[in-house]
């Protein structure tokens, strides 16, 4: 008997040093107060949680872990459970506000339970933080928001339907896009929003898919039709998207409206055929130039060589000057119709690109133009220029354009100075090459009559010429100029300053696109 009643005491030191391991080891505070709110007992996580030491709390009221207002309010709290018995939290818990020693407020979930020892009553709360739970809903909250805004403000239309096809979110632009409120299509199948055959084939096609896991357009996207509330349909780009959720599947389908691009390409395709209708009219025009507009403007030329030199001493004064009057018209209607020639031949008569040696090019133009030079006493500078894939004849064209351009509208008062240089460039955005390949920009510089730059978009035009007639020719070489560099994946452009002179641009690919 002796022996048993020893061990008693034992077991009970071990019982409670256990408990009081459990209770100081516990990742959540646990606080002791006693009927008027004193504190008797404080765990370390508790102490830790409010920032204190315990010995900091021991011996002061609950309240001075509360925030305002149950900081005043605790006592009265208190004072009316033990009057009537009902209890705010006690045996119940809630989620409350906590103030640290540093006074910050954070949020912990409470749970209180009443001890009734023999000799007294006890309160017990265990404390729960909460804080980094609250962050971590304020920031789901926020990501939720974000994605919400971002749906509901997008300009594409998003739909999400359940595996029956059943809607379930549609944002403004859809619900816009097909002439509907949301709220009329929330809960409706999604073929409403579908002319036939696809209204009567979709529930098949889902019910497949359901079945064999083939995809016609989840995950692949294509181009579809749409049905909107008045009837009309509309075509759309459509991408969908199969999302696993915890507990179902949904599919969200995003909607780009392309109905402006048809309609574009459309007047791109009827552009095009106008183009090309009008290109075979230019060949025709080219045609009869140069066949029946030639043949009786030669025999206008020939009777007038005939008047000149048989009948030229029987003619009046105002005779001659009809005559040579007649033969210079003749001779410029000639030129005209060998420009448009010319300028109708870049495109129509074209040749394939190979190899060209643009230096070897200048040096044939000069050569072709070594009377004009060496009258007018004009100084040729180069610099070396590279080899480019382009047409070997539209080169030469385009250079003796160029120069015999900078020759021609020459000051009075000095030589033409002809400065020819380039430059390598990226292809820029602007030009018909593909973008990123690499460009050449040619520099031909002249101390000509030069011009104002507000003109700069007429010389480039066809028949436009600035100097009237002062100057010979039919105001189509520089047209001409651009068409080939159009044609050659380039343009061309302009500086200049009246009397200082002109800088024609010109950018070229220098590896061309198959044609």
């Amino acid at each position: 008997m002796l022996e048993e009643s020893s061990k008693e005491p034992n077991s009970s030191l071990e019982d409670r040093t256990r408990l009081q391991a459990i209770i100081d080891t516990a990742i959540d505070g646990i606080i002791t107060i006693d009927r008027s709110g004193i504190i008797e007992t404080v765990n370390p996580a508790a102490a830790r949680i409010f920032g204190y030491k315990s010995e900091e709390v021991i011996g002061q009221n609950i309240s001075i872990l509360m925030p305002e207002p149950d900081h005043s309010l605790h006592d009265q709290y208190i004072e009316n459970y033990h009057q009537t018995g009902i209890g705010q939290i006690i045996g119940k818990g809630r989620e409350v506000l906590g103030k640290k020693k540093d006074g910050t407020v954070f949020p912990f979930l409470l749970s209180i339970s009443e001890v009734n020892l023999p000799n007294k009553k006890l309160f017990t709360g265990i404390i729960h933080d909460i804080t980094n739970l609250k962050k971590a809903e304020a920031a789901l909250r926020e990501s939720e928001n974000k994605i919400n805004s971002i749906i509901q403000a997008a300009v594409d239309g998003i739909i999400t339907i359940d595996t029956r096809g059943v809607i379930e979110m549609v944002n403004p632009s859809a619900a816009k896009l097909f002439g509907y409120h949301a709220n009329d299509l929330i809960g409706k199948s999604i073929n409403m929003l579908m002319p036939e055959p696809d209204h009567s084939r979709h529930d098949t096609y889902m019910d497949n898919y359901q079945t064999t896991g083939k995809k016609r357009i989840i995950g692949i996207g294509r181009e579809v039709t749409g049905l909107r509330k008045d009837g009309t349909i509309f075509p759309f780009y459509l991408s969908i998207s199969e999302v696993e959720l915890a507990d179902r599947k949904v599919y969200t389908g995003f909607i780009h409206d392309i109905t402006q691009q048809k309609l574009n390409e459309e007047k791109l395709r009827r552009y095009a055929a106008e183009l090309e209708r009008s290109n075979l009219e230019l060949q025709d025009f080219a045609y009869v130039s140069s066949h029946d507009l030639q043949e009786p403007l030669r025999k206008i030329q020939a009777f007038g060589d005939r008047l000149l030199a048989k009948e030229y001493a029987n003619l009046s004064d105002q005779g001659k000057d009809y005559v040579e009057r007649m033969l210079n018209a003749a001779s410029r209607m000639q030129n005209l119709i060998n420009d448009l020639l010319d300028f109708s031949r870049v495109t129509t008569k074209s040749k394939p690109f190979v190899k060209v040696n643009l230096e070897k090019v200048i040096s044939e133009v000069l050569s072709d133009l070594e009377i004009i030079i060496e009258k007018s006493g004009a100084k040729i500078e180069r610099a070396p220029l590279p080899e480019i894939e382009a047409e070997p004849t539209q080169m030469r064209q385009l250079f003796q354009n160029l120069i015999s351009n900078a020759i021609k509208f020459r000051k009075e008062t000095e030589p033409p100075v002809i400065k020819i240089y380039t430059k390598h460039v990226q292809r820029q955005a602007h030009l018909t090459a593909t973008p990123g390949d690499e460009s050449i920009e040619i520099y031909v510089e002249d101390n000509g009559i030069g011009f104002e730059e507000k003109y700069l978009d007429r010389i480039f035009n066809i028949f436009q010429r600035l100097e009237g007639q002062k100057y010979e020719g039919s105001g189509i070489g520089l047209a001409i100029c651009r068409k080939i560099a159009i044609r050659h994946g380039g343009d061309i452009t302009a500086k200049s300053k009246p009397g200082v002179g002109t800088t024609f641009i010109l950018t070229l690919a220098t590896k061309q696109p198959k044609e």
